[in-house]
């Protein structure tokens, strides 16, 4: 069939589709007429219609749909099959693994017709730092309590060196150790924290719809913040008080991530701690007993803007030993170029992580000791590789380029995507936005899409008439209190000031009692998150995968298609990061 011969029967198509159904769709995003709330939009309530979007808008996602049947199941399940088999010993970072996985989805894209997109062919290599520590048989501090390793303490060496050494160090308790002026919120008060070890609590204030946005947790109740802050003040240390609510998951994922090899991105001048280190609550409440304190009676102290540090009256020396190595992992790239003469130097990055956590070292004789990964994240990268045959099944390219960015060491703190937003293929003022995948609905189609950053950015509108397109209901995270925006690799973009969408399935499964599909996902965090367990399974059911992949397909090609780049919402926490990305572009034509 010649070129002109496709367009035409598919320009036909299109037209024909938009005849049957243009009538329902006439204007923009509304307020949802049931619940009066602006985040949650109803495609045909009750067979009521609906406005969903301009014809115009409507007419290219008819178009865009006609690419749908390239997503295919089977295919998905294949993906999943092949890079979350035992061999590929669990794609950790810089292993044997790791790097077939690499070859295989490029060899992958290839097939499918996506040109290389990274700085060697299909890859964007990049440096880690291994750093494996060595746990001492105990933690002890002068009050006389000892934490016993993996069951009440994990520590890693953080200098990037080989030892990290914590002599006569005084514990200061911090709070929830945050200092963001914007809430007027400064749990340090000006006080001297070099040397100590900071004990704070996990997430941020979450008691106040005013505060800190209340549940959803912000970058402050991240991990990674919080060492960071500890970092800038001269700390030597900090510890995080775990308990399952406040990380949204159990304390066997801090004990396996961290118990092995935990990879970092070279020192470039940064301020580092000397160690880094959680405390189960237990743990936590018998150290703070120790010295007479109580972590109850703490964490209420905490919960005001007057908190001040609080010195522990304990000290402690700990000495850690680490074996470092430095090891090569890469971003696998692919581009599909823009067909736009004006708009192809602008992209849309398409994104899903796949790496995981490699195998323990520790298992029993004869125990399962491979991460598979198969949900987190070979089903993202199986998504991402139907999204990619779909769009290059269409008779023409999209306005803007797209970037299949599969990127590696996500588990390990984003770090393959923050590589990626450090050394990107188009420049950060030039990227409308990131549609991210991590973890795909495998318990059957949902009635309703998690678009997880709902209410951040100009993509609400996008994400808005592809939902009232497909006839699903459109809600923000579900579970805002995990921080999952800071948990994936969409939040490496918007550091940089790129919009980001996080697309995770939905949570009403067709034909399942209400409360089923959230029942499901909480048993997958209890029992399979970050762990052997994490496995394809005949249950697996890849209807709810290809339905959210087509919704990422619609989504991708409005984004591509819009005459305007996207954008935060004025005074979004990233809005100025982007302005910055803008600014670094002026006077380039």
């Amino acid at each position: 069939m010649s070129k002109a011969l496709k367009i035409t029967l598919w320009v036909l198509g299109s037209i024909a589709m938009v005849a049957v159904v243009a009538w329902r769709w006439a204007g923009g995003l509304e307020t949802d007429p049931i619940t009066d709330d602006p985040h949650v939009v109803h495609g045909n309530l009750a067979g009521k219609p609906r406005q969903c979007g301009p014809a115009a808008i409507h007419a290219a996602m008819a178009h865009a749909d006609g690419a749908s049947p390239a997503i295919v199941g089977d295919d998905m399940r294949a993906v999943v099959a092949e890079i979350a088999s035992d061999a590929y010993e669990g794609r950790a970072p810089g292993s044997a693994g790791d790097l077939k996985a690499r070859q295989w989805i490029a060899a992958r894209l290839a097939g499918i017709g996506i040109e290389p997109g990274g700085t060697e062919g299909y890859e964007q290599p990049f440096e880690l730092v291994s750093v494996e520590t060595e746990l001492p048989a105990a933690w002890s501090f002068s009050s006389g309590y000892s934490a016993a390793p993996r069951t009440g303490f994990v520590a890693s060496v953080a200098n990037q060196r080989d030892r990290a050494r914590l002599a006569d160090a005084e514990l200061v308790f911090v709070g929830y150790g945050i200092q963001a002026l914007e809430y007027d919120w400064d749990d340090y008060k000006g006080r001297d924290m070099a040397g100590k070890v900071l004990v704070m609590l996990n997430n941020d204030p979450h008691w106040d719809e005013d505060l800190f946005e209340g549940e959803r947790r912000l970058y402050f109740g991240r991990w990674t913040y919080k060492y960071e802050m500890a970092a800038r003040l001269g700390a030597a240390a900090a510890i995080i008080v775990h308990t399952d609510a406040s990380a949204g998951y159990p304390w066997q994922v801090i004990e396996t991530s961290l118990a092995g090899s935990r990879f970092e991105l070279p020192d470039e001048g940064e301020p580092r701690l000397e160690v880094t280190a959680w405390l189960t609550e237990a743990a936590a409440s018998e150290l703070l007993a120790s010295s007479g304190h109580d972590l109850d009676a703490l964490t209420e102290t905490a919960q005001s803007r007057d908190f001040a540090p609080v010195p522990l009256g304990v000290r402690t020396g700990l000495e850690l030993n680490a074996r470092l190595n430095r090891v090569g992992s890469a971003n696998v790239i692919g581009v599909l170029p823009g067909g736009d003469e004006a708009l192809r130097h602008e992209a849309v990055v398409i994104t899903a992580h796949h790496d995981h956590i490699g195998v323990a070292a520790d298992a029993a004789e004869g125990e399962d000791a491979i991460y598979n990964g198969a949900l987190d994240n070979a089903s993202g990268v199986a998504q991402v590789l139907s999204l990619a045959k779909a769009l290059a099944a269409l008779p023409e390219p999209p306005r803007r380029s797209v970037v299949f960015a599969l990127v590696g060491a996500e588990e390990q703190g984003l770090l393959g995507s923050r590589y990626y937003a450090r050394h990107p293929t188009f420049p950060a003022g030039r990227i409308s936005a990131n549609v991210n995948f991590d973890g795909a609905s495998i318990w059957g189609e949902a009635r309703d899409m998690i678009f997880v950053g709902l209410g951040k950015s100009s993509l609400d509108e996008v994400a808005a008439n592809v939902a009232c397109y497909l006839d699903r209901t459109l809600k923000g995270d579900q579970f805002p209190d995990r921080g999952y925006y800071y948990r994936s690799d969409q939040f490496s973009f918007a550091r940089i000031g790129v919009p980001g969408i996080y697309l995770d399935g939905g949570v009403e499964i067709i034909g399942r009692p209400e409360g089923w599909g959230r029942q499901r996902i909480d048993e997958y965090t209890a029992n399979n998150y970050h762990q052997p367990s994490d496995e394809l399974t005949d249950d697996w059911i890849f209807e709810g995968m290809v339905a959210d992949t087509r919704f990422g397909l619609l989504a991708t090609w409005l984004i591509a298609q819009a005459d305007e780049m996207q954008s935060w919402k004025p005074g979004d926490e990233f809005a100025a990061a982007r302005a910055a990305a803008f600014e670094s572009l002026a006077g380039e034509q």
